[in-house]
């Protein structure tokens, strides 16, 4: 691939928005590069079990259902492109994504760029990240057999990652400082029936602590302000997710929260530029609305293609 190469379509985002688009542009014919910055699937990639994505009835791992849509958009003729995104800029009647290895054009990007966890900002956190906090049950999990586990956040996302630790750990404390879980009936009852878990609600973290590694972690109650000290040996945070636009510095509008404004068809107010999945407002943030996302940006920005004069197109 020549770096003056010009594309159809560029797609910056290599979790299941970004890897469905890629599918879908490549297979209506378009000339399709997808940027992802380390490995595909995104914050997927983090997830042991995904159970309620159509089509797998015993669930799939998220680091496994990534490469094979990856499989699936290489066939139709995608290509990939290991970078990260770090502007985005309309030249003329095309766009120019900058990446860390120079730049690249397009006549339409779809922005996939997904989301990060979000962190607590407490005492201890910058200080443990890496050595005590994770965000990737699947990953670490095998290393804490026997351990005191704090989850923070009872939304899917802290459940589905309770239930897989509970296959190392002795014990799991899971935080959650609304007045009760947000996360799907399924992964509640399942929780609720596992001794090792155990779900504590309208609970701040105020610090997590320790010596050379993690003892403990404290945690105020939201209407009576007592203080909960909770042993562990680590910390699991799923506490809801930051949009990553930071890379676009103003080059498309962001709502109040940081995330790129569109319509239903994915257009953002820039003729030839769309967004999907978790980065864009109003998301449902579940792999399959992500996919759905994907699939729709990548059918508008084809039509675009086929029926915009350069320059004059005005989004629905």
């Amino acid at each position: 691939m020549s770096e003056a190469s010009t594309f159809d379509v560029i797609i910056v985002g290599g979790g299941v928005a970004g890897l469905t688009a890629g599918l879908f542009a490549a297979r209506h014919g378009r000339s399709t590069l997808i940027i992802v910055p380390f490995m595909v699937g995104g914050q997927l990639a983090t997830i042991g079990a995904i159970e309620d994505f159509p089509g797998f009835p015993e669930g799939i791992a998220g680091y496994d259902l990534g490469p094979i849509v990856q499989e699936q958009a290489v066939a139709a003729g995608a290509q990939f492109k290991m970078v990260d995104a770090t502007g985005l800029a309309s030249i003329g009647t095309h766009w120019r994504v900058q990446s860390t290895e120079g730049a690249i054009d397009a006549r339409a990007v779809i922005i996939a760029s997904g989301s990060s966890a979000r962190m607590l900002n407490v005492p201890g956190e910058e200080r443990f990240t890496g050595q005590g906090i994770s965000h990737c049950a699947s990953c670490d999990g095998p290393l804490l057999k026997g351990k005191r586990i704090v989850i923070v956040g009872a939304g899917d996302s802290g459940l589905q990652e309770a239930l897989t630790l509970t296959t190392w750990a002795q014990s799991i404390v899971i935080l959650e400082q609304a007045p009760s879980p947000s996360a799907q009936a399924s992964y509640l009852k399942r929780a609720n029936e596992n001794a090792k878990i155990r779900i504590h609600c309208e609970l701040l973290v105020d610090a997590i602590q320790g010596g050379d590694a993690i003892e403990g972690v404290h945690a105020r109650h939201r209407r009576t302000g007592a203080i909960n000290r909770f042993d562990a040996d680590a910390v699991f945070v799923y506490a809801g997710l930051a949009p990553n636009t930071r890379w676009l510095n103003g080059a498309v509008e962001l709502d109040p929260r940081g995330y790129i404004v569109t319509d239903l068809q994915m257009h953002t107010r820039h003729a030839g530029l769309f967004a999907a999945g978790d980065v864009r407002a109003d998301s449902a943030s579940q792999a399959i609305t992500a996919a759905g996302d994907g699939a729709t940006a990548a059918m508008a920005a084809h039509r675009y293609l086929q029926t915009a004069t350069p320059g004059e197109y005005s989004p629905p």
